[in-house]
């Protein structure tokens, strides 16, 4: 687990008698952050800080410290914002400001000067606030008292973008091959992304890809393939003395192979496209919805953008119930009912939101030029959840949003040879449709029924990613707003 320290701000005005209280008072509301239980980070509280150098050589302390994720500050007193100037500027941690208080109720017959005194968060916040606003600082705001389970949520949220910022700065990617031929969306500045993000993208040659398939040992396949069994309604076919038992086999070498390669290069994320698969047999199906479900983020077709952005979300939804995987909107249902949208891909769908034990199954590709894949196939289960993906707009990166619900399809599909899942998007299909492609969403994204667009839009302020959120409240016209707004904004800012 993940560490936030939190920084508590006063002053040596207030005696030493003061900070004594002030410091007990600290240490109470971080076990009333604790006590909520839903914040995925240990809150690791620091000393009392009452003076510059104190409070610059903490925020130099937490930006070195490998487990700290961010960063908690509440002015508990009066803290004089100056002093925080140098620390902030040195501070390369998220930072969330929690204006809260010790006390929840006033003690109205008895409270005195003293008390007021020692309790002034509700003007020593303001201090702070103006000082981060003034110097420009990105940073989350929380508001209420430390036992409020919506304080406990938001900050929550908070620390689960912090988890997915921290893991976007330590991620390499792995790309074999480059990305599918004449597309645009897919296509983005890699030098941007780790300036925004800190990714490291790199190329691998596919030979070593193939050369880890061909080195993968008989013992490390016979394992796969049990896991296989195991886990999955495996086709008579596939198993063991079946017809197809080979191509199940060199699908685990795959898996075996591809595994080896990217945990040896120190990688959490790859792309695989398949007009560029050199001597590997089949295109990786099995494989990749495996390794995602164990935390890889992946893009198909070269897209690095969608690889990236699935890994940060699975960070983000560690612990959490449902999934998050690499989707494509592939086509819609206009009716009759409501209509609904069918995403999935030629085999890369994450088997975090199956609904049910996925079936292990092999089915002709018709493109790839290769053998039949092993895949598993699916249905996702039915929830909220939400669709996000990247795009690179020249100037700068964007995220586009949309929230939706998950639903079965309308029948059984039983020639659909692929993991599928069924959404209605909020506020309804033609006006999300319509402001998604306003917006230039991607037709890769990231389905999560984990992350929640609270977090998302966390992470986009973490990132200072613009982000473009298609929910309940989105009209025509506040879409076509929010944009003019936000291309204005970055244009004038230079971004």
């Amino acid at each position: 687990m993940s560490d936030i320290w939190f920084l508590t701000g006063s002053q040596l005005l207030y005696g030493e008698q003061t900070l004594r209280q002030v410091a007990e008072q600290s240490k109470q509301v971080v076990a009333m952050l604790e006590e909520g239980a839903t914040i995925p980070a240990r809150i690791v509280w620091q000393p009392v800080l009452t003076d510059s150098d104190a409070i610059r050589r903490a925020c130099l302390a937490a930006t070195a410290d490998e487990d700290c994720i961010g960063v908690i500050t509440w002015m508990h007193t009066f803290s004089p914002a100056k002093a925080w100037i140098a620390g902030l500027q040195a501070l390369g941690k998220p930072l969330l400001h929690l204006h809260t208080q010790a006390n929840r109720s006033l003690p109205w017959h008895s409270i005195d000067m003293d008390f007021m005194n020692l309790n002034q968060a509700a003007h020593g916040d303001r201090e702070f606030a103006y000082l981060a606003t003034r110097i420009g600082l990105r940073r989350a705001t929380v508001a209420g008292h430390a036992t409020d389970g919506r304080v406990h949520r938001r900050i929550a949220d908070w620390a689960r973008a912090a988890a997915g910022w921290q893991a976007a700065h330590r991620l390499r990617m792995a790309r074999f091959g480059d990305i599918m031929r004449g597309v645009a969306d897919t296509e983005g500045d890699k030098v941007e992304a780790q300036l925004r993000l800190g990714a490291s993208i790199d190329a691998v040659p596919l030979a070593e890809l193939v050369a880890a398939v061909d080195a993968a040992s008989g013992t490390a396949i016979d394992g796969a393939v049990a896991e296989y069994e195991k886990d999955y309604e495996v086709a008579p076919a596939l198993r063991a003395g079946g017809l197809r038992h080979e191509s199940l086999r060199y699908a685990a070498a795959i898996e075996v192979g591809l595994r080896r390669l990217l945990e040896a290069g120190g990688y959490t994320a790859f792309t695989t496209n398949f007009e560029d698969l050199a001597g590997l047999r089949q295109l990786p199906g099995i494989a990749v919805q495996r390794l995602m479900s164990d935390g890889y983020g992946f893009g198909a077709e070269g897209d690095w953008k969608s690889a990236l952005l699935l890994r940060v979300l699975k960070v983000m939804a560690d612990g959490l119930p449902g999934g998050t995987s690499f989707m494509e909107d592939y086509t819609y249902h206009f009716g009759p009912g409501e209509p609904k949208i069918l995403g999935a891909h030629m085999l890369e769908i994450c088997p975090s939101i199956a609904d049910g034990t996925p079936r292990c199954e092999i089915h002709p590709l018709t493109i790839g030029n290769r053998e039949d894949p092993v895949r598993l196939v699916f249905d996702a289960a039915p929830g909220p959840g939400l669709v996000a993906g990247m795009v690179d707009m020249g100037d700068r990166l964007r995220l586009v949003a949309n929230t939706v619900e998950l639903v079965p399809p309308d029948e059984p599909l039983p020639r659909l040879p692929v993991a599928r899942a069924v959404w209605q998007p909020a506020p309804d299909f033609a006006t999300a449709t319509e402001a998604w492609l306003s917006a230039g969403g991607p037709h890769h994204t990231v389905l999560s029924t984990a992350v929640g667009a609270d977090s998302l839009a966390d992470l986009a302020q973490l990132a200072d990613i613009e982000l473009v959120h298609i929910d309940a409240t989105t009209t025509a016209a506040g879409i076509a707003q929010a944009l003019r707004w936000n291309a204005a904004h970055y244009r004038m800012r230079g971004h």
